[in-house]
């Protein structure tokens, strides 16, 4: 009997979808060669991921690029990087995803200067800029203007893109950090739909796309989004996803074509929820993620790139990353998956749990549009404190052990992992020189440039910004003219002005009936009075470019909960304002989180600030991604504690942070 004609067989495979792996790193030499070793294994789009001083809109040699350049990926300072960075790869056959968002028009601009250099015709040219600046204001901080002006440069690239680019996804609406920060499905399918109608409601009443082509518009927009371990979850929320979007798309838009109502989106796997503790089991992980969206035909992701087994650890190495490639290559082309129809069609079950996300999160964007819209929800600090009190509902869950998280609440017990057993050889790992040959460079390219189409390029950005014309023609022109990423954002910034979100802490939930939080509370009451103070005062700082704040704020959140007064300014902070505000602040403990591996930078900063102010006294303890061997570095250097991942109850970190408060001062 033919196999292929079994019953439910489908008489066609399904195509399989993308395959990616986020990549980026070191300089857009490196990452070259690493994208074209990765296509030669068989991946089938790119992904790249641009340093923090790139997606925050700064040249290699600014003062807060310090510590970051090259480090969580590639920096791209002018269009001879763009050049180098995909040069021998035919951007006309490519399909390119760019993790880029406030400075998003920028590098299209770049990308598409670079493919036309190319020969290529750029309506041939398939790919996405993520460009959803809403999620930066509530997780990744790496925002720049305030949010109308960002939604006005947004609805100026769909715009561009949907005359010279019409295969290009000009807005990925991203739930991806949504869930990281802490938000439930319904609130990650209802927020990020709230984002996606801004979005189109910003394009529509710009009246640069008529009412006719919104539907074109449409199609175009798509979503990428997280996948968690809970799976059969997650499959419900995409299937509740496209429920909604095509209701709203079809409602609010007018769009009748259902192809070009179709819910399109892309995912990355839950890169939070790794472990450092016993890492292994990161791989199980992993692939229950990608089943979550990849089992249901009928809301298929049409682009997965995988996390690393070791990205809890540090920078994954190539060969980690083609183990991520390999999980999707087994289950696309040896599993039978794509043979079959939908699995879950006619699932009672299945049917129930959707639509119980699509009735939670159809409220959700009712009472963000009853609020203005996305952006009176931002500013009012509404959806950042929904997602703090969210995750702060989380942490407390895992750490009464209601949620089980194998290796780190529970079975704890393990052999020493030979993957682990090389130390700080188990990642990649960033030469410190990188930074010196990027500034070296950007320098370099500036001394080359002609100063005079450099002025005058900025000057018509500078002019168009103060108008309502669409910013893209100016930005290219800033672009042929050899123009800096950070003198393009520099400009937008004098016009526009430069963003602080709400940092969500206000009103958040605390931590609950936690059994050990009075005892804490009646050390840090004692501590208090044993030191003549009404309270004990603690700065929570992040220095640099990093934006990820989610630990940092929930150590804020249980720390005022214990009874600390917490002095909390926000993200991406000089060394010096972080020591200003300590010492203004007359603090008693200074707090530092670094995600970006930056530390050996950020830290010492802060360190070498406070004895220049006279504080060397003053404790200072740091929380992030920090190898075993950077961390003694720090403690060498004066650091009194360091917490990573596996330090994940805060109760107990609170706790510790009363003790370095009464080491500090000498009290029993």
């Amino acid at each position: 009997m033919d196999e292929k004609a079994l019953p439910g067989r489908l008489p066609e495979r399904d195509r399989p979808w993308v395959m990616r792996t986020y990549a980026g790193h070191s300089s857009a030499a490196a990452t070259n060669a690493l994208f074209r070793r990765n296509l030669a294994k068989g991946q089938t789009g790119l992904s790249v991921a641009f340093d923090l001083p790139t997606q925050t809109g700064y040249d290699p040699d600014h003062e807060l690029a310090a510590g970051e350049v090259g480090r969580v990926g590639v920096p791209v300072a002018h269009l001879g990087d763009m050049r180098a960075l995909f040069d021998g790869i035919p951007l006309a056959d490519m399909n390119t995803s760019m993790t880029i968002n406030a400075p998003a028009m920028w590098l299209l601009a770049l990308y598409g200067t670079v493919g036309a250099e190319q020969g290529a015709e750029l309506s041939r040219c398939a790919g996405t800029t993520q460009n959803d600046i809403i999620k930066e204001y509530l997780s990744r901080g790496t925002h720049i203007f305030p949010p109308a002006a960002s939604l006005r440069l947004t609805a100026d690239v769909v715009a561009y893109t949907l005359r010279e680019m019409p295969r290009w996804n000009p807005v990925n609406v991203c739930s991806y950090h949504l869930q990281e920060a802490g938000a439930t499905p319904v609130q990650e399918v209802g927020f990020a739909l709230s984002t996606a109608v801004a979005v189109l409601d910003a394009v529509r009443d710009s009246g640069q796309v008529p009412a006719e082509r919104m539907g074109d518009v449409v199609q175009r927009i798509s979503f990428f989004v997280n996948a968690g371990v809970r799976f059969v979850e997650e499959i419900a929320k995409m299937r509740a996803f496209g429920a909604l979007w095509d209701e709203i798309t079809r409602e609010r838009y007018g769009v009748r074509d259902a192809k070009q109502r179709r819910f399109r989106y892309g995912v990355q796997v839950n890169s939070l929820g790794l472990t450092e503790a016993q890492p292994e089991n990161n791989i199980q992980r992993i692939v229950l993620e990608m089943l979550g969206v990849t089992l249901s035909r009928d809301a298929r992701a049409r682009a997965v790139q995988l996390p690393a087994w070791n990205e809890a650890l540090g920078l994954p190495r190539p060969w980690d990353q083609q183990w991520s490639l390999r999980m999707q290559q087994v289950l696309a082309y040896e599993s039978d998956l794509l043979e079959y129809p939908d699995l879950f069609e006619g699932s009672h079950v299945m049917t129930a749990l959707v639509e119980e996300i699509v009735t939670g999160a159809r409220v959700e964007l009712e009472k963000v549009l009853e609020m203005g819209g996305v952006v009176a929800a931002v500013e009012t600090g509404y959806l950042k404190s929904a997602l703090v009190a969210s995750l702060a509902e989380r942490r407390r869950r895992m750490e009464s052990g209601a949620d089980v998280v194998v290796g780190v609440n529970r079975f704890t017990e393990t052999e020493p992992s030979p993957l682990t057993a090389a130390g700080a050889e188990s990642v990649e790992q960033v030469d410190p020189a990188v930074e010196a040959a990027a500034t070296a460079s950007v320098r370099r390219w500036r001394d080359g440039r002609d100063d005079a189409a450099v002025d005058a390029a900025l000057a018509r950005l500078r002019a168009d910004a103060a108008t309502t014309t669409n910013l893209m023609p100016a930005t290219l022109e800033c672009v042929r003219a050899g123009v800096t990423t950070g003198e393009w954002a520099g400009v937008l910034r004098q016009v526009f002005g430069e963003y602080r979100a709400p940092t969500g802490l206000t009103g958040a939930a605390g931590s609950g009936g936690d059994p050990g939080l009075a005892a804490v509370r009646a050390r840090v009451t004692a501590t208090a009075r044993e030191l003549g103070s009404g309270r004990l005062r603690l700065l929570v700082g992040k220095p640099g470019l990093d934006g990820h704040s989610n630990g940092a704020e929930q150590i804020a959140v249980r720390a005022r909960d214990a009874g600390f007064e917490v002095v909390y300014q926000g993200i991406r902070l000089t060394a010096g304002q972080i020591v200003a505000a300590a010492v203004e602040e007359d603090v008693d403990l200074v707090g530092l989180s670094v995600l970006s591996g930056s530390h050996l930078a950020a830290v010492p900063a802060v360190l070498d600030g406070l004895r220049a102010a006279g504080r060397p006294d003053l404790p200072v303890v740091v929380g992030g991604i920090i190898p075993a061997g950077d961390a003694q570095q720090l403690r060498a250097a004066g650091v009194a504690r360091v917490f990573t991942p596996k330090d994940f109850a805060l109760t107990g970190i609170i706790d510790e942070l009363v003790t370095v408060v009464r080491e500090a001062n000498g009290l029993r």
